[in-house]
């Protein structure tokens, strides 16, 4: 059940799906299109608040783009790469206008990224405070 979103360049959403039991989903977008994926929990999930987004930028499409993501586990670091990836998953759904529901679970799992930067601290504490305005 992570919901994967579709977005042009404009960031307007050409669709959203949810994952089946198995990870698995499909959003029919037009070739050609050069797209940005979201996958994130829904903030109506008992697990919302488990696993960090993550996001893909610059996907060209075709008839069968696959796109396989593994979501970093809220509270576990794998590296600056994946902690940077949830930092953007983040960037998108403030850029997107994710609400007041989605911003309770956002500053729970914000707060548990640890940053190798102090830009990305930086990054992570703009997010915190936008998010927790919404609260």
């Amino acid at each position: 059940m992570i919901k994967v979103s579709v977005y042009r360049s404009d960031l307007t959403e050409i669709d959203h799906v949810f994952t089946d039991e198995e990870g698995r989903y499909v959003v029919a977008v037009a070739a050609d299109e050069t797209v940005t994926v979201r996958f994130d929990t829904h903030h109506s999930l008992t697990n919302a608040a488990d696993w960090q987004p993550s996001l893909v930028a610059n996907v060209v499409t075709s008839d069968s783009t696959a796109l396989d993501r593994c979501l970093l586990p809220a509270g576990q670091d794998f590296g600056a790469a994946s902690n940077m990836d949830a930092l953007n998953g983040y960037v998108i759904a403030a850029a997107v206008g994710e609400g007041e529901e989605y911003a309770a679970t956002a500053v729970k799992r914000l707060s548990m990224l640890k940053q190798p930067s102090l830009v990305l601290q930086g990054l992570q504490n703009r997010l915190l405070a936008h998010f927790s305005e919404l609260t």
